[in-house]
C-alpha cells in the first residue's frame, strides 16, 4: 500500500513539475501590468490601468485583460486559444469592439493576432516578449469597432 502511495505521489509531483516546466518554457505566461507612461495611442485614449494574464492549460492559452479605461468604466474580457490562427470568441467586451481573436505563436517570443467584429477584420495586433523576459509590447493597427482608425503600442512589465 505504501508503495502505491509513493508511485501515486511520485507521479502527480512530476505532473505539475512539468506543467511548472511548460509554463516557464512560455515568456508569455504570467500577469502583466500597462506601462501607460510608455505607451502611445492613436484613435483611443489610454485606460486609467490595465493588467492581462496569460495562463496555459495543456495546449490552450487564456488571456484575461482587466483594468479601468479612461472614462472610469471597468474593462474586463478574455479568451481562450491554440495559437492555431483559428477565430475564438472573445468573453467580456474588448475596448475596440472586436469580438473574436485568431492567434498565432510566430516564434517563441512573438505571436500575431487578428481581431474581428462579425467576421470582418478590424486590426491585427504583433506582440513581442524581450529576450529577458521582462517587457512585453503590442503593435496594434486598424479600426476600432466604430471604423475610427488607430495605431496602438502597449508595453507591459511582467509582475
Amino acid at each position: 500500500m505504501k508503495r502505491i502511495l509513493v508511485l501515486a505521489s511520485a507521479v502527480v509531483l512530476s505532473l505539475v513539475a512539468s506543467g511548472v516546466s511548460q509554463a516557464q518554457d512560455n515568456p508569455f505566461v504570467g500577469t502583466w501590468k500597462l506601462n501607460v507612461a510608455k505607451s502611445k495611442f492613436t484613435g483611443m485614449q489610454a485606460p486609467k490601468s490595465e493588467t492581462r494574464t496569460i495562463v496555459m492549460q495543456g495546449d490552450v492559452e487564456t488571456v484575461t485583460y482587466e483594468g479601468t479605461a479612461a472614462d472610469g468604466s471597468p474593462i474586463s474580457y478574455s479568451f481562450k486559444s491554440n495559437l492555431d490562427g483559428k477565430d475564438s470568441a472573445i468573453s467580456g467586451t474588448q475596448p475596440l469592439g472586436s469580438d473574436t481573436v485568431a492567434a498565432k505563436r510566430i516564434d517563441a517570443n512573438t505571436v500575431t493576432s487578428t481581431s474581428k467584429k462579425a467576421g470582418k477584420t478590424v486590426f491585427t495586433t504583433k506582440t513581442v516578449v524581450s529576450k529577458d523576459g521582462k517587457v512585453s509590447t503590442q503593435t496594434t493597427k486598424g479600426t476600432n469597432g466604430d471604423g475610427v482608425p488607430i495605431s496602438i503600442t502597449t508595453v507591459w512589465d511582467k509582475q
